[in-house]
């Protein structure tokens, strides 16, 4: 399955923004790409109003998202991002939506909200209290995560029990002293805890880190972006999963019971 992975800076403004995923999306099916991952919260940023991504939050019909399931429309490519959506007054769920042939084919509320290093994401933001389906992309099936949810191996294994071979990850990846180091080592504990290939966007920027990167069940990095605006694009394949699987079997050999939500 040949992967895109676009990252960008998120603009105050939320009609840049949907047109910026439009020419990704267009770039990345013009690639031949199936599943393009783009990063989280991407309705609306300002680097000062900490508030704005919820202040500007749509519902999923609203015109946002009614401009990217157009250029969804008639195709395959299943494009996979995040926007807040208005839950109660003032409030809002981070929600990832997955994008196919014009419709919306899953939606995730994110789980773990982002109330560390000094941000409290949970102020605003409402979590969600269930996990998404996973979703069949060329024979693939792809498990759901949000940014913050990197940090919990529980989600990530619970996916890969139910038989996910590539966790996606949009995600809006804070600065700050060890936040890359955090990133990359995370991106790897992920996908080696669980053989699956990890597919994670990051929104860059000047308060986030961008850093795209695919990285392989055994842990590899297969391809990577800096912090600048990039699309980025690599193979991934059912033939790596298995070779994972059998010299590293962690799945099997585990000695836990499968991670249950609270």
């Amino acid at each position: 399955m040949y992967v895109a992975v676009g990252q960008f800076a998120v603009t105050p403004r939320w009609q840049e923004n949907a047109h910026t995923c439009v020419a990704l999306m267009a770039q990345a099916r013009e690639k031949g790409a199936a599943l393009l991952v783009l990063p989280e919260a991407l309705l609306a940023r300002d680097d000062h109003d900490p508030d704005l991504s919820v202040k500007s939050a749509q519902p999923l019909d609203g015109e946002f998202l009614r401009l990217l399931l157009a250029q969804s429309a008639g195709n395959q490519l299943t494009t996979v991002l995040t926007v807040h959506v208005p839950s109660s007054s003032g409030r809002a769920v981070n929600t990832l939506v997955v994008l196919r042939d014009g419709e919306i084919i899953a939606r995730y509320a994110k789980l773990h909200l982002y109330d560390a290093f000094s941000i409290q994401e949970s102020r605003l933001v409402d979590p969600g209290g269930s996990l998404s389906p996973l979703i069949d992309i060329d024979g693939m099936k792809v498990g759901l995560m949000t940014c913050y949810d990197l940090r919990f191996p529980e989600l990530a294994l619970n996916l890969a029990l139910q038989g996910a071979d590539v966790l996606v990850l949009p995600a809006a990846w804070v600065k700050g002293p060890l936040k890359e180091q955090h990133w990359a080592t995370l991106l790897a504990a992920r996908a080696l805890d669980t053989t699956c290939y990890v597919v994670a966007a990051g929104e860059c920027g000047n308060k986030n880190i961008g850093q795209s990167r695919v990285v392989d069940p055994l842990g590899v990095t297969i391809a990577a972006a800096a912090e600048a605006p990039d699309l980025i694009f690599t193979e991934i394949n059912s033939a790596r999963i298995a070779l994972a699987r059998q010299q590293l079997p962690v799945l099997r050999n585990r000695r836990f019971a499968p991670p249950q939500l609270m």
